[in-house]
């Protein structure tokens, strides 16, 4: 801004808070008026003045992010949805302490000198007492949604920049952080800010939810919603409690939902303020709940819920199956899948597509099952298409379908393809990574529409489907190699979640429990303590599929109703082998122990008898250990 463009604007401050009229926003919105008076009368500041930012060394910033590190573990992926559906290279997503102080950014590279050159930078301190009139540190002023447009800011230093912030509140009611979306657009307008406040408002909100699942994940949480799709997603309203029933917190929603103030509700228990006694409540929960029963508030109104149990509780209440499924559903004891699947359900049910991650056999068909299983949609087809499995010549009638004679060989009558047997239900494309690269042109259209055509000519059909989709690979690469289109990937990437490997899991012993309940016809198998050991410390390269595997062959050859460890296949037993898969994925503690066993086992001179002895423990059990993590010798 020329210098005396800068003066004009200093004047005007100046002129408006001594009491002139005031003109634009300042006239209107009474925060900026009142904002703008504070920065002269209570932080002095000069609206003309061009001092820089002020910044926190780089030591300060990292204990500035280390204390925030698990709001912006729940952040991270929302501001990264925020910037791709601004789709605006101008504009910047910001995340900053609850101080003003901005401590991540999400800018378009062509654009980030211009922003570092207004000073919108991690570590640059935007509160109101530094920088005057301006989205964040008016934010956290207010405790209230902003638009600060250019001439609303009190620098004229900043006149350029058009900002729009909500705030993140926790739990207990204390502010957390600001998001913030800076532009340095000139033609923008307060109006055309009103969708971006929008995005913003509702990317707090999510963040919010995210933060209260993740801050009170050891205790339980009672969630409620007036629609049963509505569940999961951002408005609902949520209280936590301990196993007393004590409220430790509760969520703005829940607080107008019961009409109460925070101070009202906490530390009373959770079955005052509804038609239900806690046990009845307690024998609802699950840790990883998708189904959702009535119930009642203390004045009347009519409320859907679901509890979520602490993972420590597991045990207590059971692992129970899903709604809609057989006794076949996977299950969610292992707290990492546990915690994913949550997340899933919940942004499924605002039909926001999910993109589930995973190696090869780790069950990424499972678990989307699971999650339409758990949808509102759970009565509706659920239809895979692997993507990898059809040949290139192939698939495009496989998802679109065809009209009879459309070409050689096709049927006389036609097919629906998969996009119209999912109409209604749930499309699962599964390793979506290698679709061709001519099909994902045609997807995108159809899922930017909502419209199928067959093959042939066929009339457009309307769609009703929610999209999950799969991927062993790396997208991002694919994208780089142009194989794969990064529109496509931003529209099936609503949400993505992570399957863990066979080998992360902490649930493998009730896997294989249920694994074996699946292949039993008839009778039942048990396995002994030492083959169970050996089940769990290999380290599944083919993870459930190949597990899976095993375990059918080992019921079919047995003969005695009992796996021994003898019964196990030879790869399972190479002690080389298994030696090394273990180094690889072993948690310290059994490092610790590998480490003391070998110890042992060399003072003694290699004799287990002796080393036993030594140790306190069994020959069988010492044999068990040393064969688990490939120590025995000859």
């Amino acid at each position: 801004m020329p210098a005396n463009t800068e003066s004009a604007h200093a004047r005007r401050v100046l002129n408006a808070v001594q009491g002139h009229s005031l003109h634009g926003a300042a006239a209107t919105d009474p925060n900026i008026a009142d904002s703008w008076r504070r920065c002269l009368d209570t932080h002095a500041l000069d609206p003309g003045a061009r001092m820089a930012p002020r910044v926190l060394e780089s030591a300060q910033l990292r204990e500035r992010r280390s204390a925030m590190e698990c709001l912006r573990s729940v952040s991270t992926p929302v501001l990264e949805r925020l910037q791709r559906q601004l789709m605006n290279p101008h504009q910047a997503v910001l995340l900053t302490a609850p101080d003003g102080v901005i401590v991540d950014s999400r800018l378009h590279d062509g654009q980030r000198d211009d922003f570092h050159r207004a000073g919108l930078w991690p570590g640059a301190d935007w509160s109101e007492s530094c920088e005057g009139t301006n989205g964040i540190g008016t934010c956290v002023v207010e405790r209230a949604p902003v638009i600060i447009c250019q001439q609303d800011h009190f620098r004229a230093l900043h006149t350029a920049l058009t900002c729009t912030a909500s705030p993140v509140f926790a739990p207990q009611g204390e502010l957390l952080a600001v998001i913030d979306v800076s532009s340095t657009s000139a033609d923008l307008t307060r109006q055309s800010q009103f969708h971006t406040l929008a995005l913003v408002n509702l990317s707090a909100k999510v963040v919010e939810s995210e933060y209260f699942f993740l801050h009170y994940r050891d205790e339980w949480l009672l969630q409620l919603q007036e629609q049963a799709d509505h569940l999961g997603g951002f408005a609902q309203a949520l209280i936590a409690f301990d196993d007393a029933g004590r409220v430790l917190a509760a969520n703005q929603s829940a607080l107008n939902r019961l009409g109460v103030i925070r101070d009202e509700i906490v530390g009373t228990r959770v079955d005052r303020w509804f038609a239900q006694t806690l046990d009845a409540l307690l024998a609802q929960a699950h840790p990883a709940p998708s189904a959702c029963w009535p119930i009642r508030t203390h004045h009347g109104e009519s409320l859907l819920a679901m509890v979520r149990a602490p993972h420590r509780a597991a045990r207590r209440i059971g692992h129970l199956p899903i709604p809609g499924q057989e006794t076949s559903a996977p299950p969610f004891s292992d707290p990492a899948l546990a915690r994913e699947f949550s997340r899933a359900c919940r942004v499924f049910a605002h039909d926001v597509p999910v993109l589930i991650r995973g190696e090869t056999g780790s069950g990424k068909e499972v678990f989307a099952r699971a999650v339409h299983a758990a949808s509102a949609r759970a009565n509706g087809p659920f239809v895979a298409l692997n993507c990898a499995a059809i040949p290139e010549s192939l698939i495009e009638s496989e998802l679109f379908g065809y009209v009879g004679g459309s070409f050689t060989g096709a049927r006389k009558e036609g097919m629906n393809g998969k996009l119209w047997q999912a109409n209604g239900g749930t499309l699962f494309l599964d390793e979506i990574g290698d679709m061709p690269f001519a099909m994902q042109t045609r997807l995108l259209r159809v899922l930017e529409d909502r419209m199928v055509s067959p093959l042939g000519g066929g009339e457009p059909v309307p769609l009703d489907i929610r999209i999950l989709s799969a991927t062993h690979r790396d997208l991002s690469e694919r994208i780089a190699e142009r194989l794969f289109r990064e529109d496509l990937f931003y529209r099936l990437s609503g949400l993505e979640v992570g399957v863990p490997p066979l080998r992360e899991r902490e649930d493998k012993i009730d896997l294989i429990q249920r694994l074996l309940a699946q292949a039993c016809e008839q009778g039942r198998i048990t396995v002994t303590d030492a083959a169970q050991d050996q089940l769990c410390a290999y380290a599944w390269p083919g993870n459930v599929r190949q597990m899976r595997s095993v375990i059918r062959t080992l019921v079919a050859l047995s003969e005695s109703g009992v796996v021994t460890l003898d019964d196990l296949p030879d790869e399972l037993l190479d002690v080389e082998r298994v030696a090394a898969e273990a180094s690889q994925t072993e948690a310290p503690l059994e490092a610790a122990e590998r480490q003391a066993l070998r110890a042992t086992l060399d003072a003694c001179q290699g004799q287990v008898s002796a080393a036993a002895r030594k140790l306190g423990v069994s020959r069988n059990t010492l044999y068990r250990k040393l064969k688990r993590f490939g120590l025995l010798r000859g």
